[in-house]
């Protein structure tokens, strides 16, 4: 029985994701189709590893989790019901071994550096290797998807205060951060506390959803999220 195996990094993934709660928790929930770079050490020869990989339009990016400590066998998803799910049966990046999975569109391929479609994953994170996506037998569009099949997609309407707006509008000139489309990302999907998400609710039944030093207050009327209030946190 092997106890121990020994990984090194082959590159670095570069992408527009710096903070957790900014990245897509999958890509294909999410409308930014950002781009990225995979940048692959020098001096190994990876631009010969390279070669033929061009005419793939998707590869498998693998990488590791590089942020994350420790991981719990049943963890809380962040869709559906509030049910503790089977690590093995999510995507959380909470592992026994945090290796991530993503499927990339490959846009080009100059030297050692791929530019790449579509990322999910946070800036700087190792790579560990690239495989190119085979759709014939990659593909299975009628398998079945478990308990995901249960789970329901409603969307809910995000509707901001006159007030909040303006507030949004000076944290974006004043510190460079988009608070609206990352709340309204996070609260369509779904507005309820998750730890995931750093929404909790309130003694007054509102909630409020911390992003970085700010928070967002508001209600949930049906299938309205109003919000109320954005308030600084900023450290003194």
């Amino acid at each position: 029985m092997i106890n121990q195996l020994v990984l090194h990094p082959i590159g670095v993934i570069r992408t527009p994701y710096h903070d957790r709660y900014d990245a897509p928790s999958q890509p294909g929930l999410d409308d930014r189709n950002a781009e990225g770079k995979v940048v692959l050490d020098a001096g190994q020869n990876y631009e010969q590893a390279l070669a033929d990989l061009e005419g793939f339009d998707k590869i498998w990016l693998v990488y590791w989790f590089n942020r994350n400590t420790g991981w719990k066998p049943k963890i809380q998803v962040p869709r559906g019901p509030r049910t503790k799910r089977g690590v093995f049966a999510t995507r959380s990046p909470h592992r026994p071994n945090p290796i991530g999975l993503s499927l990339v569109s490959l846009l080009e391929v100059k030297g050692r550096i791929l530019r790449v479609g579509g990322v999910d994953i946070l800036d700087k994170t190792p790579l560990l290797d690239i495989k190119p996506y085979l759709p014939g037998t990659e593909a299975f569009p009628e398998a079945q998807a478990g308990w995901l099949a249960e789970v329901g997609t409603q969307e809910f309407e995000v509707l901001w205060s006159p007030k909040s707006l303006e507030l949004a509008a000076e944290v974006k000139v004043e510190f460079n951060v988009d608070l609206v489309p990352h709340a309204e990302r996070i609260l369509s999907q779904d507005p309820l506390p998750h730890p995931y998400k750093r929404i909790k609710r309130n003694t007054d039944g509102s909630y409020t959803l911390a992003m970085k030093y700010w928070r967002i207050d508001y209600t949930i009327d049906g299938s309205v999220i109003r919000i109320s209030a954005l308030r600084s946190e900023l450290p003194q």
